[in-house]
C-alpha cells in the first residue's frame, strides 16, 4: 500500500482506496479459495501478526474472553490466529461483502467460531463496544480515497465511539510513521505503546517497513 505523500501529509488518491477495487480482489480470492483452497493475502505478513498476538497477550486487563473487533478484516486471518490462541469473543468487519464471504468460509472450514459482518467504518452500523479494536491496513486504504480527510475523521469518530472505556485501539500501518499516526490520533486518544520491529537504514535515515501503535481513550 506504500504511496507517495504530498506536503500536507495526504496521499494521492489510488484505486487502493476504492471499494470497487477490494470487491474485485475478494471476488477473485473467493473463487481461488473455492477452487484451490487458497486463503489469499496475509497483509503485512505472518511475522507482524505473530508479534501482534504476543503483544495482545501481555496487555493489562485483557483475557481470552475480551471482545475484539478487527476493522477491514479481509480474509479474517488475524482473528483466526487469535481464535487459535483461545480468544472467544471475536468480530471482524469489512465493507466488501466478498471479503466477509471469504472470511466466513475459511473460519467454517477450519472450525473457528468468529462473527463476521459487512460494515463500513466510515458509516458504521455497529452498536457494541469492544475491549480491543484492531486495524492492519484499513486506515492506510481509506487514506488513499478521494475524500480521505473526511473518511479519516469519520474513522476516528467510529473507533472512539466503539472502544470501551478501558480498551485498546491498535493500528498497524505501512504508510504512516509513528509521528504521523500520533498526529492523526492524538488528542482523540492517548498513546499507550509501540511494537518494535527490526529497523533498516537507507539514505542516512532509520525506519521500519510497518508501524504498530496502541492507543487508549483520552480520559482513561
Amino acid at each position: 500500500l506504500k504511496q507517495s505523500m504530498s506536503e500536507d501529509q495526504s496521499f494521492e488518491p489510488s484505486k487502493l482506496g476504492t471499494k470497487s477495487h477490494w470487491d474485485e480482489v475478494y471476488d477473485r480470492e473467493v473463487s481461488n479459495f473455492a477452487d484451490h483452497g487458497d486463503v489469499g493475502e496475509i497483509w503485512f505478513g505472518e511475522n507482524v501478526v505473530t508479534k501482534l498476538l504476543q503483544w495482545i497477550d501481555d496487555l493489562d486487563g485483557i483475557t481470552t474472553e475480551s471482545s475484539i473487533l478487527d476493522l477491514g478484516t479481509g480474509n479474517g486471518f488475524t482473528l483466526k490466529e487469535l481464535a487459535s490462541e483461545g480468544f472467544t469473543n471475536l468480530t471482524g468487519v469489512d465493507y466488501s461483502p466478498a471479503a466477509i464471504e471469504l472470511a466466513k468460509k475459511i473460519a467454517e472450514k477450519e472450525g473457528y467460531n468468529i462473527k463476521f459482518l459487512v460494515d463500513d467504518i466510515t458509516d458504521s452500523q455497529l452498536t457494541e463496544s469492544y475491549d480491543i479494536i484492531l486495524d492492519k491496513g484499513t486506515f492506510d486504504a481509506i487514506s488513499l480515497s478521494e475524500d480521505a480527510k473526511t473518511f479519516q475523521t469519520k474513522y476516528v469518530d467510529t473507533v472512539k465511539k466503539h472502544l470501551s472505556p478501558n480498551g485498546y485501539f491498535i493500528i498497524t500501518s505501512c504508510n504512516w510513521t509513528r509521528d504521523e499516526l500520533l498526529q492523526k490520533f492524538v488528542p482523540a486518544f492517548k498513546h499507550h505503546s509501540q511494537i518494535r520491529y527490526p529497523s533498516f537504514k537507507f539514505g542516512g535515515q532509520e525506519g521500519t517497513p510497518v508501524t504498530t501503535l496502541s492507543f487508549r481513550q483520552a480520559n482513561t
